[in-house]
């Protein structure tokens, strides 16, 4: 296949590409900063040579998006808004100038569309959307996504969930905090963890697109999500760490202000579940965190 990815020198770009790109596909990717022979110039609101490379595609997935580890100041918060819409909207116009259009489209999106949920887990047949935020963009991001049916063209919204691998993302950052003696509760711990191992993530984007029926909003998350305490805890037992010291809401508050993020990326309540996936047949390499941390926490 002809896989075009957009903004994927990232994390879970990277390991998408070297998951096709083993299986034998061709993949292109759209960056600001192109380096090497498949990488083209785009960038991700303004129409370029980049959209001649939409033509004759089997798969566009789309990852643009500033990321949310910052402050949310108003120029953030814009920036984090037009990076989603921009991009999105762009590619809609290059997906309308072909004669021969992807057949699959995949955005990006996020579990954070839920609300802060300790108890109900949000399916997406019953998952509440809330109104803050970070719900908003998503909420807009999707919107905008959605906004055009586009014959012929199948659009899938990836409603992921944090990814976990050892080549980038949140958890080498986790394990070295471990490693510290700080790894223990953030807050009062109750919050629920959504993730995904990162093969997890590649091979269900590769069941999506191979399952004709599957469209709309999808869950990628593995379904047991645990409580951040129970999280630390089994991170601290597998790194044979003994103790992790907590973490007060007052003291990330406290800490976000050096680290420039938001306490809510450690204390919002993301208690998500793969409805879609596991209805369709997706099996989970992964799917329990014992499992990950297994493979993962060394």
């Amino acid at each position: 296949m002809k896989i075009i990815i957009a903004a994927g020198t990232g994390f879970l770009g990277k390991n998408l590409e070297t998951y096709f790109t083993d299986k034998g596909h061709n993949i292109y990717v759209l960056t600001r900063n192109p380096q090497r022979k498949n990488e083209l110039y785009w960038d991700a609101k303004t129409l370029g040579e980049w959209s001649k490379a939409l033509e004759n595609a089997d798969i566009l997935i789309n990852l643009a998006g500033k990321s949310v580890d910052c402050r949310y100041t108003d120029k953030n918060k814009q920036e984090i808004y037009d990076s989603r819409i921009n991009s999105t909207k762009i590619l809609q116009k290059a997906v309308d100038q072909c004669i021969n259009k992807p057949k699959v489209w995949l955005n990006a999106s996020s579990a954070t569309i839920y609300i802060h949920s300790e108890t109900h887990l949000n399916t997406e047949e019953n998952g509440i959307i809330g109104d803050d935020f970070s719900m908003n963009i998503c909420k807009s991001w999707e919107k905008e996504f959605f906004k055009e049916k586009t014959e012929n063209v199948r659009k899938v919204a990836l409603r992921t969930s944090i990814v976990l691998g050892n080549n980038d993302g949140a958890f080498p950052k986790l394990k070295m905090v471990t490693r510290l003696g700080l790894g223990g509760k953030q807050g009062r711990g109750n919050q629920m963890v959504s993730w995904i191992h990162i093969d997890d993530f590649c091979r269900a984007v590769e069941f999506i697109i191979n399952d004709e029926s599957m469209s709309g909003s999808v869950n990628i998350t593995a379904p047991n999500p645990l409580s951040n305490e129970l999280f630390m805890k089994k991170l601290r037992y597998k790194m044979k760490t003994p103790f992790g010291l907590n973490a007060p809401v007052w003291q990330l508050e406290f800490a976000s202000l050096f680290l420039k993020t938001e306490t809510e990326l450690l204390l919002k309540s993301r208690n998500v579940y793969p409805e879609k996936l596991l209805e369709n047949g997706f099996s989970f390499s992964y799917p329990n965190i014992e499992r990950v941390f297994r493979n993962l926490a060394y």
